[in-house]
């Protein structure tokens, strides 16, 4: 496939496959994904801020805590299915929005959704997806869907894009406050890479065909809203009339104060380390939000998500759902939307198992277990 970069036409490599892909555990696809991908879109996937170091702790720090077994409960499987607000869900895993997907798969977001629709459970479009909103909630119609809104400078195109994700039916809208500008991402300068194809929903309103395309992530970024503030909040909750979701929640303070400035959920998320490195884990975050959180609104977690076993404590230290987003990715570019879902029911096995093991057989019940240092 060819993109323009600039005035320079590169060729990159992705993919078309639909099928069912075998996995042994999910941080092996990434070595699978790295020779089928060219070497800029990979990177800039995969990559992390200044030296990955929160990056691997996201992951890492899941080994700060254990679960005890438990036994003699009379349990003989797990029961994964629980739900978000009037929203049924076969499993508590839910997608991370994630931009460009299109480097992964020729389909992209499109067959994201179908995979993710076809899980049970929530699929995110980004606001620098490669597929329009609209195509997005096509593939999978009536499958849950949110919109993960960059705000921008520009107010006009703050009220079009959401008047978008309105018209094709989100269920929530999910504002990323952490990437107010791009983490220094090193991978992607020594690759050069800029976005080979198009962003639909930047081109819609601009009316600049190809928006997006030919541009590095600071490009994009340098139209982001700089100096997002509390009542931003309030503007995109009277914008849409939908949940509003604040993501990139860390600092319990944060989370207060987001729920006082009308906030009906928070996201715990560092961005998957490609922000601010030397930050703490999202993980070691997370405990210390639920409490000031204390079950008011709905808490959604991600990043460094890889086990099962990571589902499961997240939910046990408060979370009420737990968002993947790279091991997403790299399921898309294996094998399409077949791909992703595999990627889904290998998490669901993982964590029907380690419940068991542990002795809690629904949602509610990993939720009101307590963890052990």
């Amino acid at each position: 496939m060819t993109g323009r970069t600039g005035e320079i036409f590169i060729t990159y490599h992705t993919s078309n496959e639909e099928h069912a892909i075998d996995i042994v555990n999910v941080a092996s696809l990434e070595t699978k994904v790295r020779d089928r991908m060219e070497k800029g879109a990979f990177g800039y996937i995969r990559g992390g801020a200044e030296d990955e170091w929160t990056m691997r702790e996201n992951t890492r720090s899941f080994q700060s805590k254990k679960i005890y077994p438990r036994v003699l409960k009379g349990i003989d499987h797990a029961d994964l299915r629980t739900s978000l607000w009037d929203l049924a869900l076969d499993t508590p895993i839910i997608q991370a929005p994630s931009a460009a997907q299109g480097l992964a798969h020729e389909k992209g977001e499109v067959d994201t959704a179908i995979g993710v629709a076809r899980s049970g459970s929530i699929f995110s479009i980004s606001t620098y997806a490669n597929t329009s909103i609209t195509d997005a909630a096509a593939a999978a119609p009536g499958a849950p869907q949110f919109f993960q809104l960059y705000m921008s400078k520009d107010d006009g195109f703050n009220s079009f894009i959401v008047g978008e994700a309105i018209q094709a039916g989100a269920k929530a809208i999910i504002l990323t406050v952490d990437s107010t500008l791009g983490g220094y991402r090193e991978e992607d300068i020594v690759n050069k890479f800029q976005f080979p194809l198009p962003m639909p929903n930047l081109a819609a309103y601009s009316t600049a065909n190809g928006a997006g395309t030919g541009k590095g992530i600071a490009e994009i970024y340098a139209n982001a809203k700089q100096g997002i503030v509390l009542s931003d909040i309030v503007k995109i909750k009277n914008m849409s009339q939908l949940p509003v979701f604040v993501k990139g929640i860390q600092a319990p303070a944060d989370a207060e104060a987001a729920i006082a400035a009308g906030a009906d959920g928070i996201w715990v998320s560092n961005h998957g380390g490609r922000q601010l490195d030397g930050g703490p884990a999202s993980f070691e975050c997370l405990p210390k939000v639920a409490e000031a959180v204390h079950k008011r609104v709905p808490i959604v977690f991600d990043s460094g998500v890889r086990r099962g076993e990571h589902v499961f404590k997240a939910l046990a230290s408060g979370a009420d759902l737990v968002a993947i987003g790279r091991p997403v990715i790299y399921g898309l570019n294996l094998g399409g939307a077949a791909g992703v879902q595999s990627v889904f029911e290998h998490l669901n096995k993982e964590l029907s198992i380690t419940m068991q093991l542990a002795g809690t057989k629904t949602i509610d019940d990993v939720k009101n277990t307590t963890l052990v240092d």
